[in-house]
């Protein structure tokens, strides 16, 4: 069996095998672990649980006393809600709230915080079946708080809360997509007018500057169309390159992989939000969904596709940048091991590399981390 030591004066490190060779130890310090949201709960006052279900319009609340059966749902607008929990809190209540994250952000979870509830975010589920309505949602949402704060911690998983920094740093990534979208968008429209009504094709980007000079043959009608779009398309372009500057300054002077450009990075920065929450490699494994599905049962084994239970966009990126580093990391210690599924070709070696996209995520999370270095990896720095 290993002995591990521990240096003395740090705070937390990363357990070391001992070793009797002459050979210096090297502690890399650690993140400290980010636990999940928990409810603490002050046995002298009485519980007010309330199972919000949040449509834009208003909020649909189910409210439970202490072990009474739930009320009535109640229909506040969100202002309203907000100083009814304040009024609570005065009456000397201790108000808990669960909701389902959705596209509305994190804006009511703040506010409710702010005046003196604990307020609790679970990823959208499937709550009554093939049923549902905004009462019911709200009041199973109620019963499984209630149940919750009672011990069984398998009723609800509370996600973890970005601060708002980190959701505005995550927001300049998302919103480079889009205006990538929409330039491509604006372009093929060009692309389909001429076509309609000229019958010829267009460059791939026609509205480029030497392009544009060689479409004065057109009918002016139709110049006419494409050069409303291409000004669009410009003033789009021109919000494209400041915001990739802005993001690029983000890593600026930081030594990169050779094969993982800036741009992938800060996305993963931005949409992981902070690398130490997650204490362990199984974490940040699950979390871009390139875990296996399973279906097993007695001794057999039934390993699926993979369940993509996970953070979308991460997974396209690691799933791209795989296939950069298979070109530019040949040492990579992950590719290494799995080199024979990767030289079959074909099929296998898509599948080869969505597995070694969850192997990455793990890489990076040790090398943002501080828990091992490009050597330790297989990487050479770009």
């Amino acid at each position: 069996m290993k002995e591990y030591i521990l240096k003395p004066n740090m705070t937390l490190t990363t357990l070391i095998p001992a070793s009797t060779s002459d050979k210096p130890t090297v502690a890399r310090s650690v993140p400290p672990r980010q636990p999940l949201p928990v409810a603490v709960i002050d046995s002298t006052k009485p519980m007010l649980k309330l199972g919000l279900d949040v449509p834009l319009a208003f909020i649909m609340a189910v409210a439970q006393k202490d072990h009474a059966s739930p009320q009535a749902p109640r229909k506040f607008a969100r202002a309203e809600l907000v100083v009814q929990v304040a009024q609570w809190i005065a009456e000397g209540l201790q108000v808990f709230c669960v909701q389902e994250s959705c596209g509305f952000g994190f804006v009511l979870h703040r506010e409710l915080v702010a005046a003196g509830a604990q307020s609790f975010l679970i990823t959208p589920i499937a709550l009554n079946g093939k049923r549902k309505t905004d009462e019911l949602d709200a009041r199973a949402l109620c019963l499984r708080l209630a149940r919750w704060l009672e011990g069984n911690r398998d009723e609800l998983a509370p996600i973890r809360i970005p601060a708002e920094a980190e959701q505005r740093r995550r927001e300049g990534t998302r919103r480079r997509k889009f205006l990538g979208r929409l330039i491509r968008m604006l372009g093929n429209r060009g692309h389909g007018q001429v076509a309609e009504h000229a019958f010829v094709p267009l460059p791939s980007r026609w509205w480029g500057a030497r392009n544009w000079e060689k479409l004065s043959t057109l009918d002016p009608w139709l110049l006419g169309v494409l050069q409303g779009l291409r000004e669009v398309i410009l003033g789009l372009e021109a919000q494209l390159e400041q915001l990739e500057a802005e993001l690029v300054a983000r890593v600026k002077g930081q030594v990169l992989p050779k094969g993982l450009g800036e741009i992938s990075l800060v996305t993963l920065d931005g949409e992981v939000c902070d690398w130490g929450r997650f204490h362990n490699r199984k974490a940040i494994g699950s979390y871009p969904g390139c875990c296996p599905g399973e279906y097993s049962s007695g001794g057999k084994q039934r390993l699926g596709s993979i369940d993509r239970m996970g953070n979308g966009r991460v997974r396209t990126i690691l799933v791209e940048a795989v296939w950069r580093l298979l070109r530019w990391q040949p040492q990579w210690h992950a590719a290494q091991r799995m080199k024979v599924k990767l030289a079959e070709g074909g099929a296998l070696k898509k599948k080869t590399v969505v597995a070694l996209a969850r192997l990455l995520a793990i890489d990076l999370w040790r090398w943002r981390t501080g828990r091992a270095t490009f050597a330790d990896l297989g990487w050479v720095a770009a």
